[in-house]
């Protein structure tokens, strides 16, 4: 059983009437975009000059939204059909991607972690860990870090949805009580750190695995497809973990700073935290057979790479689990299993049917497709490496290092305006053209960008996380600003460091 979800009040009509405003914007910018690339770019060969012109529209759109973003996609690459950029079969051709596959498979898989409560499960058990008790700081800890590895697996977005009741409940189970002088107390600063570190935390977290964000399978897939080089889920996993160690280490002292009476204590947090584990009742067959499939999919994601790093990337057998087992057919093979594990034989139940397995995010699996058709078009015409040539004789950068910090710090910034994977589809191809025409190996300067594009934490509009915990009325946008460009700075930092010093190691492993 599940508590009730607490309603969310407005947040108010200025991001209403900004969203608005932007779009309306979008829909007129686009075509002109459109007809000023068409008329200007002359200096392209022809079908370079009509896939700009349809570039020049569709980033205009994405980082307006004023259509569906994965409608964009499909028209763009429709758009390329018609005017004679591509045949059909070559322009849709990276919609059956097998990082396609991948999404779908980690979607289904997220799914069934949903429809089955383990979700609340996990959060309610690390919350009532001891230790956490009632003390504020240690609350607020173990609600972020909760967030943080929850994200790692499934949507930032349906975790921090998820996280966002229960840290209401718990401010609620707080604020209920009475001070010494018998009014209810309302702690302003500490409601808004705790309801700030589900999104920021949330965000952070995707960064660990290439299934915990859209941005990581669109970065690994361009990086793939235009440079040859696949990295592994472990490889991704070496440098995205400590990225999230650091980003979350900074966001956590932050707030423990800025918002935390360490002399206080949460009285009544402990109990709300053990009454919502014990409503929670049992073990049900359907959970024991998620995290099943889960811990399949976890394992041959994560066993390749460990053995490679073990025996060597051309033993027998790592070539061979490599070749058997890649990421995307992990994916559907555990996805496969909940259709598989039955919860009650007899009537023929099992795990998950199709009317939930549909209810996934079809948009982002669109949305990749058509990014990676457009990217993948962009090299093929050579208008990606046009604007590499131009973007180096403009900016001058000429050195590995100099290229992480350019890409990481771009696809920050254009992510506090667009959505992340949009931001991933627009920046990591320039980038990988960039260091082209450069002389640079693209591979890490594409990953900086890929883990730039999740680093949006300043607005309501960066992602739909923050604009979840805004929805809250508890935290004042000035606030969310001002915490948000620290953990921007932050998480910069962290992303250039982490990629400038382990990166080396990584390439070592790839064979680079």
């Amino acid at each position: 059983m599940q508590t009730a979800e607490p309603e969310i009040p407005p947040a108010g009509d200025a991001g209403d009437a900004f969203d608005l405003w932007r779009r309306r914007i979008g829909l007129a910018a686009a075509p002109v975009a459109f007809a000023a690339v068409w008329l200007l770019a002359t200096g392209l060969d022809t079908p370079a000059r009509r896939l700009g012109a349809i570039l020049a529209a569709v980033v205009v759109l994405w980082v307006s939204e004023a259509l569906p973003m994965a409608i964009t996609a499909f028209v763009g690459v429709a758009a390329a059909v018609v005017l004679g950029v591509a045949p059909a079969q070559t322009a849709f051709a990276p919609f059956a991607d097998p990082l396609v596959f991948l999404f779908v498979g980690t979607f289904i898989l997220a799914r069934a972690i949903f429809f089955h409560g383990l979700d609340r499960r996990f959060a309610f058990a690390i919350l009532g860990l001891r230790g956490v008790g009632e003390r504020p700081g240690r609350v607020l800890v173990a609600y972020a870090v909760t967030a943080a590895v929850i994200s790692m697996w499934i949507s930032n977005t349906a975790t921090t949805a998820m996280m966002f009741p229960i840290g209401v409940a718990l401010l609620r189970s707080l604020e209920s009580l009475s001070d010494g002088a018998g009014s209810p107390r309302r702690a302003t600063g500490f409601a808004a750190a705790l309801l700030l570190s589900n999104a920021f935390a949330a965000s952070i977290g995707g960064l660990a695995t290439p299934v915990g964000t859209p941005p990581n399978l669109i970065g690994i897939g361009f990086i793939r497809k235009e440079t040859g080089v696949d990295i592994s889920f472990f490889l991704w996993m070496a440098l995205g973990l400590p990225v999230v160690a650091l980003a979350l280490a900074a966001m956590l002292a932050r707030f423990q700073l800025a918002a935390v009476d360490r002399g206080r204590r949460l009285d009544g947090v402990a109990a709300f935290v053990a009454a919502e584990r014990a409503a929670l009742g049992a073990w049900t067959r359907g959970q024991v057979n998620t995290v099943i499939a889960f811990g399949f999919a976890v394992a041959f994601w994560v066993l390749p790479g460990a053995l490679a790093l073990l025996l060597g990337a051309d033993h027998p057998l790592c070539r061979q689990l490599a070749s058997a087992l890649p990421e995307g057919v992990v994916a559907l093979l555990a996805a496969g299993l909940l259709f598989v594990l039955p919860t009650d034989l007899k009537r023929m139940q099992f795990t998950l049917d199709w009317r939930e397995a549909v209810q996934i995010d079809w948009w982002i699996v669109f949305l990749y497709g058509g990014g990676i058709a457009l990217g993948t078009l962009a090299f093929k015409t050579g208008l990606a490496e046009s604007l590499g040539y131009g973007l180096t004789s403009l900016l001058g950068v000429q050195s590995e290092v100099g290229l992480i910090v350019l890409a990481t710090i771009i696809a920050t910034v254009l992510s506090e305006t667009t959505s992340n994977t949009a931001s991933a589809n627009m920046v990591v191809p320039v980038v990988i053209a960039f260091a082209r025409s450069s002389g640079i190996d693209p591979v890490l300067p594409a990953i900086a960008a890929t883990m730039g594009a999740s680093l949006g934490f300043m607005l309501p509009v960066s992602t739909p996380c923050n604009a979840i915990v805004y929805a809250s009325g508890r935290i004042p946008l000035t606030a969310m600003m001002r915490h948000g460009i620290w953990l921007d700075l932050a998480g910069i930092a962290g992303v250039i460091v982490v990629v400038t010093l382990l990166g080396p190691l990584v390439r070592a492993a790839l064979g680079g």
